[in-house]
């Protein structure tokens, strides 16, 4: 495919953007706000040169977190300019960063929209986190001699075969970018072999995410409601199917008191996943309407967590955690987040999103991987039964994020290259 091709189908596809943000609005409405932005037109210049980063979503903008306070240290007479695709995303550089970025949405990447962004903010540099390549954004940087860089990039192998299928127009895109810092050995040899240059292993950027200061104090306090004694299994960022795969696990355990509490990854699935633990008949809350000072009634077997941007306190609260994402074909989500909150974690045969991570948290001993909703069901067992075992995995994941951390240091260098 060439990018003439490329540009011809995505503008054939442009008036269905609108149907996209109406259906998508029906479960989220936050997805009509902004709207104008995502053709590319903005109401508010910056008077300042902008550093810009692309930071699809949630998982993206937590990534880009250490990255992000680095560049405000380093370059305050810049302006960071923070884009996005969702607005899940939107919202959780708003928790994170406040007023100290601005932040819009990407436009579409057909050639009006991508020229009105650029003249509007003429960054002095973009930097695409993780593997966001589009075509068009890409040569339009090119073209007013605007350094584009790839970060934290990693590639799994079916990503790889997809790109290659792109042939001409994904070595065109990779071979403009002025350089990629990839996350692993591996993430490097994909990306060279469908055509990229100028690569970089700089490690992953996720490691370098440190808990808020107050994370330990408020997960005592949600602790201290749910019950200091009570074991406390958590299931952080379950997708669709999940959630019932893992109440099959909780009923086939006989850990006595156990509290769960499921934190779905998506907001929009926090009533989804309220209708499937009515008609299961269990006993649950959610979070939302925990009172203050209020301790959960002892009959209560599960907490719904329905808020955004709280992983951190989930995790100190709990006793265990599983990673949603796995269970499922989905990829996995990231389980560094756990594990620097020292909790030994469990995750599931499918973890290409988060290979390397998986694999030396594994080695380590910090985390085990279950094969199925049988199995989550005797490793919960098992971990609430064994308080040594837990212990030494609590430690273990400490030790292994602890050793881990390094790529936001490596990664400014290589983007100051290019910012001054």
């Amino acid at each position: 495919m060439t990018r003439n091709v490329y540009t011809f189908l995505l503008y054939l596809l442009l008036p269905f953007t609108v149907l996209k943000l109406l259906w998508r609005a029906r479960r989220q409405p936050e997805y009509l706000q902004h709207w104008r932005e995502r053709y590319g037109f903005y109401a508010t210049p910056l008077q300042q040169p902008v550093i810009w980063l692309h930071c699809v979503s949630v998982g993206e903008t937590r990534a880009a977190e250490p990255l992000v306070k680095a560049l405000l240290q380093r370059y305050p007479k810049h302006q960071l300019l923070l884009t996005h695709t969702t607005p899940t995303g939107r919202a959780t550089s708003e928790q994170l960063f406040g007023n100290t970025v601005q932040r819009v949405y990407l436009p579409y990447d057909v050639p009006f929209a991508v020229s009105r962004f650029l003249k509007h903010f003429k960054p002095v540099i973009g930097v695409l986190m993780e593997t966001e390549l589009w075509f068009n954004l890409i040569a339009g940087c090119k073209q007013q001699s605007i350094p584009v860089l790839l970060v934290n990039a990693r590639l799994s192998e079916k990503s790889a075969r997809g790109y290659a299928k792109l042939g001409a127009l994904a070595k065109e895109g990779l071979l403009s970018l002025s350089a990629i810092a990839a996350q692993t050995e591996k993430d490097a040899a994909r990306l060279q072999n469908i055509g990229a240059n100028n690569i970089t292993v700089a490690g992953n950027l996720k490691f370098d995410v440190t808990p808020p200061d107050t994370a330990a104090e408020l997960g005592a306090l949600l602790r201290s409601k749910l019950g200091k004694h009570r074991p406390v299994f958590l299931a952080a960022s379950t997708r669709d199917g999940e959630e019932a795969m893992i109440l099959d696990a909780i009923a086939a355990t006989q850990v006595p008191d156990l509290l769960t509490i499921i934190v779905p990854r998506h907001p929009q699935r926090f009533d989804e996943v309220e209708t499937l633990l009515k008609k299961r008949g269990v006993s649950f809350v959610r979070r939302s309407s925990l009172a203050e000072g209020v301790a959960l009634p002892s009959d209560i077997a599960y907490v719904l967590g329905d808020s955004m941007g709280g992983m951190f306190t989930y995790y100190a609260a709990c006793d265990v955690a599983f990673i949603g994402g796995s269970l499922l074909a989905l990829g996995g989500q990231n389980l560094i987040e756990a594990c620097a909150m020292g909790k030994p974690v469990l995750i599931g045969p499918h973890t290409f999103n988060f290979a390397q991570a998986t694999e030396q948290a594994i080695s380590a001993e910090a985390a085990l991987r279950v094969q199925n909703s049988a199995d989550l069901a005797l490793s919960i067992q098992m971990l609430f039964t064994d308080a040594s075992k837990r212990q030494h995995m609590a430690s273990a994941a400490l030790h292994f994020s602890g050793n881990s951390r390094g790529a936001t240091l490596r990664t400014l260098v290589l983007l100051a290259a290019y910012i001054n």
